[in-house]
């Protein structure tokens, strides 16, 4: 059984880490899919790549989510090049860690415009492609255990993930009698290039595996399959829902 069989997926930030695993699932699960980059090239045709081998259609186009223009764009593009669009996973993120009380004005807005704000016009371009259509559809999108408890050097992070957490369950209220379901997924801690840097000392990594109760940090992966169960029809009566996918660190925080 494939989940996604004939689906056209969407996917912002999607030529690495979780949403460069998600468009790969999405592929092995019988979808075509399209994936929005900012910078890696190299890394998008990669993934393009992979998702023909596995005899899908694949499309790969650079934009910056901050700019409303890319989320038209986008959907426009993919819709030209599918047909339409039945699912749609808004990932793209950054996560800049710095102190709060000297936090650089542009560093606090740049995170808010990609994170959040860029997911809203995102969500929007993709909502209103699926109630032209008809049909439905589903909306997944990548919050954050973050959402949900603080962090020193992420007093501009954290809004924008509970803002995108919310964001899901208001559309899932504007978007039901359309038969479109809104979703969220929160990570934990997961190994990609946000935080690579941030835990390349093996002390803080050895820290932060310890408090999660599946013993070690998540990858990439582990978000495809909790995301592709979302988006699929196996989910037809959950909206508004989030979904922790954390290891139980959330819980262990409790």
């Amino acid at each position: 059984m494939t989940l996604l069989a004939g689906k056209r997926v969407l996917i912002t930030g999607g030529s690495t880490g979780i949403g460069g695993a998600t468009a790969l699932e999405a592929a092995r699960q019988g979808a075509d899919v399209a994936i929005n980059y900012l910078h890696s090239d190299a890394a998008a045709q990669e993934v393009v790549t992979a998702i023909e081998a596995l005899g899908r259609k694949a499309l790969a186009l650079p934009g910056d989510v901050a700019d409303p223009a890319t989320a038209r764009d986008f959907v426009a593009q993919a819709v030209e090049a599918f047909g339409g669009v039945d699912v749609f996973v808004s990932n793209a993120g950054i996560c800049p860690f710095h102190a709060f009380l000297d936090m650089p004005v542009e560093v606090m807005e740049r995170t808010f415009r990609v994170n959040l704000h860029g997911a809203y016009h995102m969500v929007q371009a993709a909502a209103n492609q699926m109630v032209k259509q008809g049909g439905g559809g589903a909306i997944v999108a990548v919050s954050s255990i973050s959402a949900l408890v603080g962090g020193e050097f992420q007093t501009h992070y954290t809004p924008t993930k509970a803002g995108v957490h919310s964001l899901m369950q208001s559309a899932a209220i504007a978007l039901g009698r359309h038969g479109i379901r809104c979703n969220s997924v929160m990570p934990g801690t997961i190994l990609t290039e946000i935080n690579r840097d941030d835990l390349a000392d093996p002390e803080k990594r050895h820290r932060m595996e310890a408090r999660i109760p599946l013993g070690r940090l998540g990858q990439p992966e582990d978000l495809a399959g909790p995301i592709v169960f979302l988006a699929s029809d196996m989910a037809h009566y959950v909206t508004g829902a989030s979904l922790l996918v954390d290891g139980g660190a959330f819980v262990n925080l409790q």
